[in-house]
């Protein structure tokens, strides 16, 4: 069959990477978008774009009657679903072919046998590949814990908590299911045995209709925040360190998972494995992978032009791609790791990656970056939190951690707290570098731990921030002064830290109070000499904010007035949202005793969960909100008075 054009039923990051090769192969591209998403980038790239009225993933990429009757009103000939959303619904992949159009996907009956974990183990264990026992939540011994609940349907680490005592599990079944419900329509959940240090290894498939199934090498995404992948590598460190015939036993798992489901496509099959090389599967994947770029870097493949061969009809041809050098891909996110990953919204004023190639494999030793956003759009709550996907590729693997770990330090990322930072550190751990961090990395080095001491000093930043103001105001800070004015005061100030920094014109150019030497200072980059070492930094402003880039780090700092405002002081004792998103559960009433770090409020933003907790002992005075409210960033959610006062 013959494709023409595609429209992917998707959007951000993974709608411009399929785009990317679509227009490589000369077909044409069609977007659907919600109204949060009319201003996107991908919206824009593609050659038509449909609108699907709402912003609520259930009115708009849930819906696939509107992506169908789009694709047949733009022209396109077939559907590439990209990953999440209906990726893995096995009655849209058929609605799809019933319309006449052509699915870029396993086969609806692949789909439906690895949409259920239970069902996928028990097809998995009858094929001989090995599998983690399923425990009944009812019969739960205190021999089986420590164990994982995890949602039978879906994937992305939504529907799972771990449980170590039998007192938390009624709490933690219940959780689970409310939200594997919530993001993916289905309630149902089981328990396995949970490893506290395992390590979490993948394989990718492609297989066609002719009965050539190739697997692409092996994977390692080890390191995880919430059960989520945030670092993911090819090819696995656990592999190669452990040797032997590791290697090819995991393959031919594989290759018997997906031979065992008929399958055709992309997909990749997950395993959990442990340090003597025992690994068990966890589910297929039946779509294309967020970190297939660092399969199609070390294997030289275009993954997305393969997945429309093979829908296409056409056979895999020559020998089962290997891998050569090492690539490494880190997620980078609007979140705020040390506190508690709570997920962040607003502007992202500025987005830059030095030196990368966009959706593309990059040469030896360079940088590719994966993103749905650029500099001015808007991240929201309706969607996940990640921004980008920046990726490294590398002779050798501590190559493309420090070359990964470089170009995020160089990046600018302004107007939205990401986890840059801690990507950072993780890949410069002495653990990750010797290739035996595990599953428990952020466990055992919690990310303010981590993190501490990698963002500029907030001292320095406030001069540096100083001096570029005040460069902007009266221009370039330099030339000579007979006689020294006297000292001028800016303060900033990093999270409740203030900084109050004293700079002058004096007879050798601008001066300041703590005795460093100023070589120039603009409105755009300031350079010093500390201590004999000349460094520069790049300043950029966004309202009353101040974001300072430099080789050591950066740092955002708020302009701190004079005077302040009396009406924007908060209540004491008030708890206010972080993030936009909306009340799913309200624990308690005006007049309860509450204790510190109890649940008061749950918040759903960014297809999580979140709990809002009384930060002391004392009594609920205030209760503005109710179950269902949409809640905008800073809103009083309740009042807690501290008993004692």
């Amino acid at each position: 069959m013959t494709i023409t054009s595609v429209l992917v039923a998707n959007r951000g990051e993974i709608a411009r990477r399929i785009f990317a090769t679509c227009r490589r192969r000369g077909l044409a591209t069609v977007a659907v978008f919600s109204d949060a998403d009319a201003g996107s980038p991908y919206v824009t790239e593609a050659d038509a774009a449909v609108h699907l009225p709402g912003s609520a993933p259930a009115e708009t990429y849930l819906r696939g009657d509107l992506i169908i009757a789009a694709a047949l009103r733009a022209g396109a000939d077939a559907i590439h679903p990209g990953y999440g959303f209906l990726s893995e619904n096995a009655g849209f992949a058929t609605a799809v072919r019933e319309a006449g159009l052509t699915w870029i996907g396993p086969g609806p009956e692949a789909i439906a046998a690895m949409g259920s974990k239970i069902e996928s183990k028990q097809l998995m264990a009858a094929a001989g590949v090995p599998v983690l026992d399923r425990l009944d939540v009812a019969t739960l011994t205190d021999a089986d814990l420590p164990v994982l609940v995890k949602a039978s349907a879906g994937g992305g680490g939504r529907g799972m908590r771990i449980v170590r005592t039998l007192q938390d599990l009624p709490d933690a079944v219940a959780a689970a299911e409310r939200e594997a419900a919530a993001a993916f329509g289905d309630k149902t959940v089981f328990c396995e045995r949970y490893l506290e240090a395992g390590h979490h290894l993948e394989v990718q498939i492609l297989a066609d209709d002719h009965g050539t199934v190739w697997a692409l090498g092996d994977r390692e995404c080890s390191l995880q925040r919430r059960h989520q992948k945030v670092i993911e590598e090819a090819p696995a460190p656990l592999v190669d360190r452990i040797g032997g015939d590791l290697r090819d036993r995991l393959l031919a798992a594989g290759r018997t998972a997906a031979a065992a489901v008929g399958y055709r496509g992309a997909g990749t099959v997950e395993f959990l494995a442990d340090e003597q090389g025992r690994f068990w599967f966890l589910e297929m994947n039946t779509r294309l992978q967020v970190e297939h770029p660092v399969t199609e870097c070390v294997t030289g493949t275009d993954l997305v032009a393969l997945q429309v061969d093979i829908a296409a009809g056409l056979p895999l041809t020559g020998p089962e791609p290997a891998m050569t050098g090492h690539s490494i891909e880190a997620r980078l996110y609007a979140e705020s790791p040390t506190d508690n990953w709570r997920p962040q919204s607003g502007v992202l004023a500025r987005f830059e990656v030095p030196a990368a190639t966009w959706f593309d494999r990059p040469r030896i030793d360079t940088i590719r970056v994966d993103s749905g956003v650029e500099t001015g759009s808007v991240v929201g709550t309706y969607y996940d939190a990640m921004l980008a996907k920046v990726i490294s590729y590398s002779a050798t693997r501590e190559g493309a951690a420090r070359q990964l770990a470089a170009a995020l330090r160089r990046s600018r990322l302004h107007g939205v707290t990401t986890n840059r930072d801690l990507l950072v550190a993780s890949l410069l751990h002495p653990a990750f570098l010797a290739g035996t961090a595990a599953t428990d990395f952020y466990d055992l080095n919690p990310p303010g731990g981590l993190t501490a001491g990698t963002a500029l000093e907030p001292e320095l930043g406030a001069l540096v921030a100083a001096l570029s103001d005040a460069a902007l105001t009266s221009g370039p800070a330099r030339g000579f002064r007979n006689i020294p004015v006297g000292y001028r005061t800016r303060t900033y100030a990093a999270g409740e830290h203030e900084i109050a920094v004293r700079y002058r014109s004096g007879r050798t150019g601008m001066e300041v109070a703590t005795g460093e030497v100023v070589v120039s200072a603009g409105a755009d980059r300031v350079v010093l000499d500390l201590g004999g070492v000349r460094r520069s930094w790049s300043v950029g402003r966004y309202d009353n904010h101040v974001v300072v880039d430099g080789p050591t780090g950066s740092v955002t700092l708020r302009r701190v007035p004079r005077f302040t405002d009396p009406s924007t002081r908060l209540t004491a004792g008030a708890l206010i949202a972080s993030m936009p998103g909306t009340v799913i559960r309200v624990g308690v009433q005006v007049g309860d005793t509450v204790r510190a770090g109890q649940p008061l409020v749950w918040l759903e933003a960014m297809k999580m969960e979140h709990v809002v907790t009384a930060p002391a002992d004392g009594t609920v005075t205030e209760l503005p909100v109710s179950i269902g409210r949409q809640v905008s960033q800073g809103t009083p959610l309740a009042v807690v008075t501290d008993d004692r006062t």
